[in-house]
């Protein structure tokens, strides 16, 4: 849920996210970039913890929707803002379920960190793509 806006906040730290972008200012200090860096590494630890809930609950659906709706408004040009988080939003929670469904068939044999770890290099590597493509 926190790798898209830690994404966009690093970029906007960099000076990297497009000059026409609904960025808002705030997302683009490095106070908030660094912290949403923290929460991102946070999260994917947590999620090799027996006890993480699955993506699928509301408040995490909630949560991934939230967070990937303003990093496709940080990304898409000013005028398509609401488009931007709209296409981000939804994008991220229908690809939950596809990769929650993915991640429970191969925890049996490989289990949930060596899952949760190819899960977090193939996000890391889709949330860069993403926000390079953008810039």
């Amino acid at each position: 849920a926190m790798t898209p806006l830690a994404a966009v906040a690093i970029a906007g730290a960099r000076d990297e996210l497009p000059t026409d972008s609904g960025a808002p200012r705030l997302l683009s200090h490095p106070l908030v970039a660094g912290g949403a860096l923290l929460l991102a590494i946070g999260e994917m630890a947590g999620d090799k913890q027996k006890t993480a809930p699955d993506r699928v609950v509301p408040i995490g659906l909630a949560a991934r929707f939230t967070t990937s709706a303003i990093a496709g408004m940080a990304l898409a040009p000013r005028r398509q803002r609401w488009l931007g988080a709209a296409i981000g939003g939804v994008t991220a929670v229908a690809a939950s379920y596809p990769g929650w469904r993915a991640r429970c068939a191969a925890m049996d044999r490989w289990g949930q960190t060596k899952t949760g770890a190819v899960e977090d290099v193939a996000v890391l590597g889709g949330a860069a793509a993403i926000v390079r493509s953008a810039a």
